[in-house]
């Protein structure tokens, strides 16, 4: 132990006598290391982001979308089935069950004139399911059913049609159509990208039931039910069951998974992106590791002479080897440290994150995983670049401090 402590005093004061020559040589494997971290923690962020948006799309894991429909293709009775699902959640306890009719156009009165706005009809539920934000105001909520001037949620790109009144001031929509009147906004969905001009208008499903006899032809409503993601396969086939059992001939329901981790093709295609992306971070390092045991080959024939006197001295082969491999360590580690310490500084900044994933929701912590690959990297770096200055070095003999 105490050789090991001394040959590493001595391969700190070699880096310190020589720091000029560290320092330009370490450079790039500091900034190689950093390269590393930072596509390993790109791909933990790249992941959430991904979730999340996986999750609007397609509802959180594991989201179970339960439909019905005739085998003639005519619509089913929505009341009846209705009924039967709504059992069958209570049955079962979900926690988290929603309504959604999707693919709906209302015309909207503007300040310019009419124009056709995307609308979905959904319950309250609706937006947990789907991890929707909102930009301003709130989701809606059951006693939302008897407001006199029923609630809408409404995107970004709408409030700007409208003034962007503040939603303070209860501003209001005009619809035309069957389902016309006046309807409160009580909340706006951001943009989900800068380019996003979408109109849309979200309904309460009962309130928008309310003042329609009948939904629009092609309308069609869903279920959709988060469940817990480990049971989910034992819960999708008995529900199927217990929806389908006494149904009349000519109706099927169906009953699927529509969220992310239902796609194992989702996984692969992100852990193939971190391959590719690591792998050229490697080569970089290689690059850079291949420059380091090239300028200490170079150093090492003008340390001939120091090393001749050490082993004059009564240095031994060993000691000599370890010193100098461990100066090769130690620096690289430095400089690795310096560089997984730039770049936890730079991503711990909420605002660098959003503005490389815009729209994230949950900022993961910076991934210690991306840490310990950075510092293995930079350690194992040190050590291939050490070793063969160290096997050099111990081919030097004490006649050859004379000779030098």
């Amino acid at each position: 132990m105490t050789g090991i402590l001394g040959a590493l005093a001595d391969a700190w004061a070699e880096i310190r006598v020589h720091k000029l020559r560290v320092l330009l040589s370490l450079i790039g494997i500091a900034v190689s290391v950093a390269a590393l971290t930072a596509v390993f923690a790109f791909s933990e962020y790249q992941r959430q982001y991904q979730t999340e948006q996986s999750d609007r799309s397609g509802g959180r894991a594991a989201t179970l979308v339960v439909s019905q429909m005739n085998d003639d293709g005519t619509s089913a009775d929505m009341d009846a089935f209705e009924e039967r699902v709504a059992a069958a959640a209570a049955r079962f306890e979900f926690s988290h069950t929603a309504r959604v009719v999707q693919g709906l156009t209302v015309p909207v009165a503007l300040s310019d004139g009419i124009v056709d706005a995307y609308a979905r009809l959904y319950d309250p539920v609706y937006p947990q399911i789907h991890r929707e934000e909102l930009l301003d105001g709130r989701w809606f909520t059951d006693s939302d059913v008897e407001a006199l001037a029923p609630p809408a949620i409404i995107t970004e790109a709408l409030w700007d049609r409208l003034g962007r009144v503040p939603l303070a001031q209860h501003p209001t929509l005009a619809l035309s159509g069957p389902a016309g009147g006046t309807y409160q906004v009580v909340g706006v969905v951001p943009r989900e990208s800068y380019m996003d001009e979408s109109l849309r208008v979200d309904l309460l499903f009962d309130a928008y039931r309310s003042r329609v006899d009948a939904l629009p032809e092609g309308a069609q409503v869903q279920f959709e039910v988060w469940v817990p993601q480990g049971s989910v396969d034992e819960i999708a086939p008995v529900l199927a069951m217990d929806l389908r059992a006494g149904l009349p001939e000519g109706q099927t329901i169906m009953v699927n998974r529509s969220d992310w981790a239902a796609q194992p093709g989702n996984v692969n295609a992100m852990a193939t992106f971190e391959m590719v992306v690591g792998g050229i971070g490697g080569i970089i390092l290689a690059l850079g590791a291949l420059s380091l045991i090239n300028i200490q080959l170079v150093a090492m024939r003008q340390r001939v002479r120091e090393i001749g006197v050490r082993r004059a001295f009564g240095a031994s082969s060993g000691r000599v080897f370890v010193s100098v491999l461990l100066e090769s360590l130690v620096a690289t580690t430095v400089a690795g440290v310096i560089g997984i310490a730039i770049v936890v500084a730079i991503l711990r900044s909420e605002w660098v994150v959003t503005s490389m994933f815009y729209g994230i929701q949950d900022i993961p912590p910076f991934p210690m995983r991306a840490a310990m690959i950075g510092l293995i990297a930079s350690v194992v770096v040190g050590a291939v670049a050490g070793f063969i200055p160290a096997l050099v070095a111990l081919r030097v003999k004490v006649i050859d401090a004379i000779r030098f």
